[in-house]
């Protein structure tokens, strides 16, 4: 400042502009005391105003994922919830089922289990219908390749399929018989015609004979992954059921044999050995002598032969009952071939069908093997190589549903039991599975508290204000402000005492 200028007062201009840097400051520091933030604007912070935005990003895309995957967990503990009452239900099935299969029950008793088992299937299919979590079905076979965002970012997603569980969609996935593969053997081979259904049979897989089961191998694909079962020539289906289920680790599919054929008789006496082998090529094995007369074809007729092979259960494994066609049924639960040889007396036995075998003391065959079938079995779908039709299979499996249970007879209850436990394997499955997902969404949403705890505190540290310091700094610039004020006063002050020289 010039000494005893009026015309310029460098003084006030110095604290003017220094006032007013001052002002600056502390409206900055006041905006950042009540709004809590350091960076209020861009002109505060360029760099952390842009890394402050891009955590604030980040922080809604993640806390709305947290939303999301509670709502999903919401969403499979609602469908558990409605899988574990079907499980009930099913258990409630398998109880009724094994209470029909009971010879016990009358004929009318049969059809009131019945009608408690169509109840419970029904029901199966209502709550599979009804089961409904925001609009959406859960277990009608809808919910297909949903998908549920867990994550911030495009890509950071979970799906999830549930297949239907109505009892149409439920049962055991069984393999078929094919029909060129049925029917009753005598020992020397099928013969050129053909081989011959057999009423009431569980039907022969085609071991021993011209045309017949050769050495060799079939493939199994199921959905634990694939295995070759190699068979070896003549064997019995028990056998052959033993080899799948070796590899029921590799497939997941089990397999069952069973041997049954159903015989006409005509009065008169009979007598034969009775026993199993190991097909047409292998000799008998426990071999009983069985001598009857048949009085009559008719239930009581028939009971003197089927006590007389009843005796020997124990040693060959085979039952004989009469149908209500009044046939003899003679049947080996565990697939073990059916031998007779040397049959005589003046009834016969006969299986009819394309081939009819007679057995009789002359005329007809006086030995016959009765090969049974081997029955797969899955909780899902399978296929068999083109070589399994040598063991009388067809190459596809098919479902067997609940839906179609029928436990009014002997025989349609124990098919229950067996398609129920199946049922069950694939709701507990299906329940695993929304177990497993259940887990990986209370995994993924603590993972996210924590993302959204770190995301928070990095934030913070980048935007919020540090309040001791803003509050020590405002305080300095109020006094500095005062200060400037002061000083502005006092440079007025001393241009104004220059006038005096002019009195």
């Amino acid at each position: 400042m010039l000494a005893g200028s009026v015309n310029t007062n460098i003084d006030a201009l110095y604290a003017l502009q220094a006032l007013q840097n001052t002002d600056n400051t502390t409206s900055t520091l006041e905006q950042q005391l009540s709004s809590g933030l350091a960076i209020n604007s861009p002109a505060d912070n360029p760099a952390g105003y842009i890394a402050a935005q891009g955590f604030t990003t980040q922080l809604g895309g993640v806390t709305q994922a947290i939303s999301n995957a509670n709502q999903a967990i919401s969403l499979l503990e609602t469908a558990n919830g409605a899988i574990t009452q079907q499980v009930n239900i099913l258990q409630s099935i398998s109880t009724t089922a094994n209470q029909a299969a009971n010879g016990l029950n009358s004929a009318q008793q049969l059809q009131s289990l019945q009608s408690v088992v169509s109840e419970l299937q029904s029901e199966i299919t209502t709550i599979a219908q009804q089961t409904v979590f925001g609009g959406l079905n859960l277990l009608n076979g809808s919910l297909n390749g949903v998908q549920f965002q867990v994550g911030a970012l495009e890509g950071q997603t979970i799906q999830l399929s549930v297949p239907s569980t109505v009892a149409t969609q439920l049962g055991a996935n069984q393999s078929s018989a094919s029909a060129a593969a049925t029917g009753v053997y005598p020992t020397h081979g099928k013969g050129t015609g053909g081989v011959g259904d057999v009423t009431g049979s569980s039907y022969a897989i085609t071991s021993g004979g011209t045309g017949a089961l050769t050495a060799g191998s079939f493939a199994i694909s199921g959905s634990a992954g694939a295995a070759t079962i190699t068979v070896t020539a003549p064997e019995a289906a028990s056998d052959i059921a033993s080899s799948i289920n070796a590899s029921t680790a590799s497939t997941n599919v089990t397999a069952a044999a069973n041997t049954s054929v159903a015989f006409t008789a005509t009065s008169g006496s009979v007598s034969f050995v009775l026993g199993n082998g190991a097909g047409t090529a292998g000799g008998q094995t426990n071999g009983v002598n069985i001598s009857a007369t048949v009085s009559s074809v008719s239930q009581s007729g028939l009971q003197s032969l089927v006590q007389a092979i009843n005796q020997e259960t124990g040693t060959t494994g085979i039952t004989a009952t009469v149908n209500s066609s009044n046939q003899l049924v003679l049947t080996q639960s565990q697939g073990q071939n059916i031998s007779i040889t040397g049959f005589a007396g003046t009834g016969t036995l006969k299986a009819g069908g394309t081939t009819a075998i007679t057995l009789e003391k002359s005329g007809g065959a006086t030995a016959a093997t009765v090969q049974g079938l081997v029955t797969l079995q899955s909780n899902n779908t399978f296929a068999l190589s083109a070589n399994a039709k040598d063991i009388g299979l067809n190459t596809n499996s098919s479902l067997t549903t609940l839906a179609s249970q029928n436990v009014s007879t002997i025989s349609g209850a124990n098919a229950a039991i067996n398609v129920v436990t199946f049922a069950l394997q694939q709701l507990e499955n299906i329940g695993a599975e929304l177990g497993a997902v259940e887990q990986q969404l209370q995994a993924t949403a603590s993972n996210l508290q924590t993302t959204q705890t770190n995301v928070t505190t990095a934030r913070s540290t980048v935007q919020d204000a540090n309040i001791p310091q803003v509050t020590t700094n405002l305080t300095q610039a109020e006094i500095l402000q005062q200060a400037g004020v002061s000083a502005l006063a006092q440079s007025q002050t001393l241009a104004q005492s220059f006038l005096k020289l002019l009195q």
